[in-house]
This record gives structure tokens, sequence and C-alpha cells, in this order.
């Protein structure tokens, strides 16, 4: 906690924020008490920093009396913004607190305040006891985050929209859920402006700048992503579990093995979540009768492991697996190896891409794998083309229909809810905003430096269509991510991981042709590609994990 600087010591007295979502409540007294039993009340004068962008480890603040402001630090030049002010009752924190990341927010007291601040650790314990406070407090901070993300608060990348580093930047902050604002250097004035004031030349973008004042120079992903604290260094020499991947399956994984006392890490390439995670709306997923996003889904996973004690490590590639004096060895293209007594393998599956004229040209700055909130604000006003005819398309089109004005959707057969759900193609088909071309592809994208057209080619008529259309949304199938285990374990021929019980008679459905190897979720040949299916293998293979350690004896 710093103390006050002249800036911040004369502030005026802006009102408290009102809580029109949901992002704000205010505790009950029952609530305040329950955690003062487990913080530290304090006593601050008017310009105290109670935390800062860029701070790790901080706790929640409640405010007693007085009123606390929440800052965006935007540079030297520009000042601060403010995005909420919080008075008696209410309380003050990020996201970041619960997931061990760097916190992308500034909060300063705005008056003399008296508050109580609880540590994470001490927050764990006195949710434990209301578990109704523990779900306000997380999802505020969700609402929160997604508040901050509408407003460009947290980190600013600054680059071409023909920039493959810039597309690199913008979908690790996308998919990692990180608040960011994107400044197009063709087209937005305040980039140019930002640039000369940090006397950067247009040839050293894309530049991220944290905190208003830090610029990074177009940093690797893993040098990003320390920089906002996902990647943890290793804290032991082997642990029991190494998870591979950290989407559904892993995550559920994660949480079971971290409960039930085994040291755990997980590692993923890109993000937590995986393709669950840039789902808009999972309307079936038991326990969610109103839907739930993949992304609060994800968050929500990752808040949950962390609480037992798994460690996260993001990115983390892995590349290999190997085996030493009993160990198994998982290599990661970030340079190191993670050993550990046994290995869950939760990979699921790669985008499968469109092999048309064009595509090489623009898949850089107008192709998208994924339809999040991100994508939908880039497309804002824009019409766009949604490929494919499952679940995923289905619901990507309807997300869109709502940011923009015309929304394409084409499948190659000619029955929407072949692959689709009943009730997402009723959607689709009732949505005013979505044209279906039925039984045609994408035959090319027409554009110089971004997309401008589609080509359509009807498969039945052998007619060709030109459709307006700003952003390509490919959503049709994958293919599972094993090219790291060939040799390893046993695939099947089209390359998802082979489980069943061992040829010995011992016990083990999710266990691979390696002992101590397990395989859960889409990478696993034969399963149900469902998140829910994804989220009971990954919880029932603890179990065969835990019987494996045991045998070996390794608990």
């Amino acid at each position: 906690m710093s103390t006050s600087s002249s800036s911040d010591a004369d502030l005026p007295d802006l009102p408290e924020t009102p809580d029109t979502t949901g992002a704000y409540p205010r505790l009950s007294a029952d609530q305040v008490m329950l955690l003062s039993r487990f913080g530290e009340r304090k006593s601050l004068p008017k310009g105290t920093r109670l935390f800062c962008a860029g701070d790790r480890d901080c706790g929640l603040f409640v405010v007693l009396d007085g009123k606390v402001r929440v800052l965006q630090e935007e540079s030297p030049e520009q000042g601060s913004r403010v995005i909420a002010v919080h008075g008696r009752g209410r309380f003050v924190g990020d996201l970041s607190i619960l997931t061990g990341q760097a916190v992308y927010v500034t909060a300063v007291a705005q008056t003399d305040v008296d508050v109580l601040e609880v540590r994470y650790d001490q927050l764990k314990q006195a949710v434990s006891q209301d578990q109704a406070l523990g779900d306000l407090i997380l999802r505020a901070f969700i609402l929160r985050r997604t508040i901050h993300a509408d407003l460009g608060a947290g980190l600013r990348i600054i680059g071409s929209r023909f920039s493959a580093d810039t597309r690199r930047l913008r979908d690790f902050a996308s998919r990692n859920r990180i608040p960011c604002r994107w400044e197009d250097v063709e087209e937005d004035p305040d980039a140019e402006a930002t640039l000369r004031a940090f006397d950067i030349p247009p040839d050293q973008t894309p530049v991220v700048i944290w905190k208003g004042q830090t610029v990074l120079r177009n940093p690797s992903t893993t040098a990003l992503a320390e920089l906002l604290g996902l990647r943890a260094a290793p804290s032991r020499a082997a642990y029991d579990l190494v998870v591979v991947g950290a989407g559904p399956g892993g995550l559920a994984a994660a949480v079971y093995a971290a409960s039930e006392g085994l040291s755990t890490v997980v590692v993923d390439a890109f993000a937590t979540g995986g393709q669950a995670a840039t789902s808009s709306q999972i309307e079936n997923y038991l326990g969610f009768p109103a839907g739930i996003s993949g992304a609060e889904l994800a968050d929500r996973a990752l808040v949950q492991a962390r609480k037992f004690g798994a460690v996260f490590n993001i990115p983390g590639e892995a590349t290999s697996l190997t085996q030493a004096d009993g160990y198994h060895l998982v290599g990661l293209a970030e340079g190191e190896d993670l050993t550990a007594h046994a290995v869950l393998v939760a990979t699921g599956v790669r985008y499968r891409r469109l092999d048309v004229p064009g595509m090489q040209r623009l898949e850089g700055s107008s192709v998208y794998y994924a339809a999040t909130e991100f994508e939908a604000r880039l497309c804002r006003g824009d019409p766009v083309t949604v490929v494919g005819g499952g679940n995923s398309a289905g619901q990507a089109a309807c997300f869109l229909a709502r940011r923009s004005p015309a929304v394409n959707l084409v499948i190659r057969h000619e029955d929407l809810r072949r692959d689709m759900s009943r009730y997402l193609a009723d959607r689709v088909e009732q949505s005013p905003r979505i044209t279906i071309w039925r039984t045609s592809e994408v035959a090319e994208l027409i554009g110089d430096e971004g997309l401008e057209e589609v080509l359509l080619h009807d498969l039945q008529t052998d007619e060709k269509h030109r459709v307006a259309t700003r952003a390509l949304f490919v959503l049709i199938g994958a293919a599972p991510h094993t090219s790291w285990l060939q040799g390893q374990i046993m695939l099947d021929s089209k390359g998802y991981v082979l489980t069943g019980p061992p040829a010995d008679g011992r016990e083990g459905l999710f266990e691979t042709s390696h002992r101590g190897v397990f395989a859960v979720g889409d990478v696993r040949s034969g399963s149900v590609k469902r998140v829910a299916s994804a989220v009971g293998e990954g919880s029932v293979a603890i179990r065969h994990v835990h019987e494996f350690l045991e045998s070996e004896g390794r608990l």
C-alpha cells in the first residue's frame, strides 16, 4: 500500500457509482461482520493508494467509511481515468485477487477512509463459511472484468490491424480475458499521439503499454504472460500430476486433484478454458438454466482450482513426453521440462482451417476461430460471415448478431438441425439479422489488406454470390492436438488418444497405453465432445490417477 502523491491527495469528491449490473453490490451488516473476523481494519488518509495496477497478491478492501475510487492509469500526460467510486458497505478489488495475477486498475482513497483489508488466504477462510458471500464476490469481480474490458481499461495494444504480431497479442489478451484496448495505427488518432509521446517509430509496433508508462516493443506472449502473472515458476522438483491442457477436462482434473492434496501444475499453450471459453453462451450445462458464458465458466474453474493449490503456467506449450528415472518429463516450448509422477493429457483439439484463395493473405487480419466479446467489439457495425453448421457456429452467429447488422451463416448441407441443437437452430432461423446460406461453401476471400467480400458457391445450383463481409469466423470442427505425443502413446487412426483397461487387468478407463499417463476430454478417442462430458471425465480420471500413485508408492 503506497502513500499519497500530490495528485492523489487533491481528489474531487465524486459520487458513488450506481450498481446497475450487480458488479458493485453492497454487503450486508452480517457479511461485513464475518469478514471483519478475518481482516484488518485500517484508517487511511485521502490520496492513499490501496493497490496499484501491476500489484500481485493484494487483498480485498471493504469500505467501512468514506469513499474509494478505482482508476485506469493512462499515461503521465493523460493522467488517470475514473472507472468507479465505492462508498460505505461496498468492496474494492479485482478478479486478479482470486487468480493470483497482476491487477489491472488502481484504487485510491478519495476521502479519508476506514477500510477492512482481507488478504487472499483469509478471504478463502471467510467465504468457506458463507457460500453466498463467496459467490457474490466472485460474480461481482467477473462482471467488473467485463466492464473494464468494455471501457478499454487494462493493457493498451498499439499496432496495425494488418500485422500478424498485433493479432497475436490481441488474441492472447482476448482468450485470457485480459482487459485491453487496441488502437489501430492506421485509423486511431490516439495511437499516433501515444507513439509520439513515447518516441516510438511506427516500424517498432506493435507495442504494449502497461500501467500507462511501461512499454513493451512487440513482446512474446511468454514475456507478456510473465508481466501479468500468468506464469508461475515451478515450486518443486517433481509434481504428483502435470495436467496438459486447461480446457474443461483439464480444469476439472486440476480442481479434483488439488482438492485431494495432489501437488498439481496445469499448462496450456494459450489460455485457460479451451474452446469452451470462446462460447458466448452455454445453455445446456447442468445447473445453469439461464446459461453461462464459456469465459465465466473458465474463470470460476480457475479460481476454484487455485483455491485448492493448483499452479498454472500459461502459456506452456507441451512439445514432448519422455520418461527418466521413473518420472514423466513434459517438455515445453518455453524451454523447461516439468517432472511428475503422473500426466493427464487434456489438450483437446485444434481448429480446422479453410483452404481457399485469399486465406493466406487475409487470415492474419480478418479471419477468426472464436467469437468472444473482444471479436464482437472489433466487428461492431460491420457485416460478418460464419462458416459451420454445429453448435459453435450457431452460438457465434446469434452472439455476433447482437453487434453486427448482418450475419451470414454458411453451411454445406440443407438441414440446419443435422449438426445443431434444435433450440439453437430455431433461434438462428428466427433472427432477422442472420441469413442462412444452405448447401454453400466459401470459395474465395476478396480484399487487399482487409477482407471486403466473400465469394460463396452454391453446391446445388453452381451459382456464385459475392457477399459483403469484414470478418470471417471459421468454426468447421477441429483435429486432435496430439502431434507432441507421436511415438509415446497409442493413438487411433484419426490421431485421438486411445484409453481403456490395460491388458494386465488393472482398472484405468482413462489410462493410456503408457502407465501413469491418462487422457480426458475431446482429445480422447471415443469421448463425447461436450463440455459436461469433459468435466465429468476430468474429475473421474483423478480417482485412477490416485490409484496409480498409491500402487507405485508415491503417496
